[in-house]
């Protein structure tokens, strides 16, 4: 019995962290684009400049290409443990893998090009302002779309703390 408690308490804890490493992800994000994005263009070409230098040793890519896959791994470890949790449960999880998988690929096919473009290739001023305007404006879709898998994932950890309670709940009905 002890066993089976310490086994339901893990899963939770699992997505639960699960939903903390997202958040992190998504505070980043919104900080990337609300203070960095902003300063990058806010004096061009001087402030591409300094932001090239400020990168030269790392970047904010070098964070989100460690934590994403970490996030998309324990987003599918949460699937697999609460697969027989009930069907919205399950859905809302595949939801939050699948929104945190796609906006992991647009990251590649889309960001990394302007990335490139801003702090790489040679400085090309009027190209970098279109990359930074569409680095900037994209990003906040592809923040939104972070954003609903993590509501999902929310959801999911309030659903199975919900249907826990309102379990107890019955049985403590049935037996008064």
């Amino acid at each position: 019995m002890r066993f089976i408690f310490v086994i339901k308490k893990m899963k939770r804890i699992i997505l639960l962290i699960s939903l903390i490493v997202a958040s992190g992800i998504l505070t980043a994000n919104i900080y990337n684009t609300v203070i960095d994005a902003r300063s990058w263009a806010s004096d061009l070409p001087n402030s591409i400049q300094a932001a090239r230098q400020y990168f030269k040793s790392v970047n904010p890519g070098d964070f989100y290409r460690i934590i994403s896959p970490i996030s998309q791994l324990l987003a599918l470890i949460s699937i697999i443990l609460f697969w027989k949790a009930g069907k919205k449960i399950r859905i809302a999880l595949i939801v939050a893998f699948v929104l945190f998988f796609a906006t992991d690929i647009l990251t590649f096919t889309y960001f990394y090009p302007r990335n490139d473009i801003m702090f790489r290739n040679e400085l090309d001023i009027e190209k970098i302002r279109i990359a930074w305007q569409e680095w900037t404006s994209m990003n906040w879709v592809r923040t939104f779309a972070f954003a609903i898998g993590i509501f999902c994932t929310a959801y999911s950890l309030d659903a199975i703390y919900t249907r826990k309670s309102v379990a107890k709940l019955s049985v403590g009905k049935l037996a008064a």
